[in-house]
């Protein structure tokens, strides 16, 4: 009889187990990761992604994600076939690959980042002698004068020329920001984007009278450059390792994640723009999986909290990164006063703009 009343129990055990992990798969459990998504992400993200809390926050939703990086505008050349998604750093490149993939609209939109003039203080000083930016007194920001930056891109000025320049040997040559290659870099086509708004005459870039005005002068601010970074990553990193040109056109993201790690920055000066262009990241879904993921970066609070860790702007709150980078407020202008937003030229037209600033027709 023991015997008997022994097996019923080990059967009535083996069911309630069975029953306990069935309904942990019924009410979602998932806090070892089931779904493996892969994808394609702009530079600047791969770092978020490698995040050791991020894979941890994206296992207990349920996903492994594994991504290769590419500049932004080359997505559209690659084969993303066997891709859950392509996460391009703005919505120019990523609306090109909506449309190739037939992905369904709205397209999830997690968190976006302004663009921003990196430069050591020396630098930034002698634009400010000279009218070219205003520095926020005591801080380590201020306000880069586009317009007048661009009538002295257009005359050619060298540092040189620049009154106090002569003080610090570093600053010779042409004037000129650097920034990535505009034909597979999202960073280096919304400078132009924002550079030709203001050369324009206040007005988006939208037509080929519009090309034809502006593009001596993207192809000036180009081809001053040399060789051009194909990633904004690279171009940052250089930056901070001192190599390379005294001023540089990175995303804010970089800038404030940077902080994040460090007590101090240095003689690091951020200029914003005082007219500049949004890089709205985002997620062009290939799968359904690629958009649930889209969709949990967007939602998930921990993961909007990791995103602001790594500099970004979340969508739809602007008090979530303003309360998490305070301790940085010296650098960063977190409510963006000041700073001009204006749209972005189509695809079709940053294309060519691109283009024409390379030197192509």
């Amino acid at each position: 009889m023991r015997r008997i009343a022994g097996i019923v129990l080990a059967v009535l055990l083996i069911c309630g187990v069975v029953a306990a992990v069935l309904a942990g798969r019924d009410n979602g459990d998932q806090g070892t990761a089931t779904k493996t998504v892969r994808g394609v992400v702009g530079s600047e993200k791969a770092e978020f992604f490698a995040d050791p809390d991020v894979v941890k926050a994206l296992a207990t939703k349920g996903y492994t994600v594994k991504t290769e990086t590419s500049g932004s505008w080359a997505m559209e050349g690659l084969d993303l076939k066997g891709y859950d998604f392509a996460f391009p750093s703005s919505k120019a490149p990523a609306d090109e690959l909506a449309a190739k993939y037939k992905a369904r609209q709205p397209l999830p939109r997690p968190f976006y980042s302004p663009l921003v003039v990196v430069a050591h203080r020396n630098a930034a000083e002698v634009l400010a002698a000279n009218g070219l930016a205003v520095l926020d007194k005591g801080q380590h920001r201020g306000t880069l004068k586009m317009a007048a930056y661009l009538a002295a891109a257009g005359k050619d000025r060298t540092w040189q020329q620049l009154k106090g320049a002569d003080r610090y040997g570093e600053l010779t040559g042409t004037l000129y920001i650097a920034s990535t290659d505009p034909e597979s870099s999202s960073s280096g086509a919304l400078y132009l984007a924002a550079t030709s708004y203001v050369a324009n005459g206040g007005r988006v870039v939208a037509s080929e009278a519009d090309v034809d005005r502006t593009a001596p002068l993207m192809h000036k601010l180009i081809s001053v450059q040399g060789a051009q970074q194909p990633s904004s990553d690279a171009a940052f990193r250089d930056f901070v390792s001192g190599a390379g040109n005294p001023l540089v056109m990175v995303y804010e993201s970089q800038v404030a994640a940077l902080l994040g790690d460090r007590q101090s920055a240095g003689d690091l000066t951020v200029l914003y723009p005082d007219t500049t262009a949004n890089s709205d990241h985002t997620v062009v879904p290939l799968t359904e999986e690629g958009r649930a993921l889209g969709e949990l970066l967007s939602d998930d609070p921990v993961l909007r909290k990791l995103a602001v860790r790594h500099g970004f702007r979340p969508q739809g709150d602007a008090a979530e990164f303003v309360a998490a980078t305070a301790a940085h407020a010296a650098y960063l202008n977190q409510t963006l006063t000041g700073v001009r937003q204006p749209p972005v030229p189509t695809s079709k037209v940053l294309h060519e703009i691109a283009l024409r600033a390379r030197g192509q027709s």
